[in-house]
């Protein structure tokens, strides 16, 4: 097991998944910004 099952630091590792996805929501209308998944990096802002 990666995490002890009494630890809540799953929740945080997801965080900054949860933020990109509330970020690509509010970013949708404009078809000019983009965040990309860049594997063995992180994330990508393309305008």
């Amino acid at each position: 097991m990666v995490f002890p099952e009494d630890s809540d630091a799953f929740f945080h590792t997801r965080s900054m998944d949860e933020f990109i996805t509330t970020l690509r929501k509010k970013l949708q209308d404009d078809p000019t910004i983009q965040i990309l998944n860049v594997r063995g990096y992180g994330f990508k802002l393309v305008c």
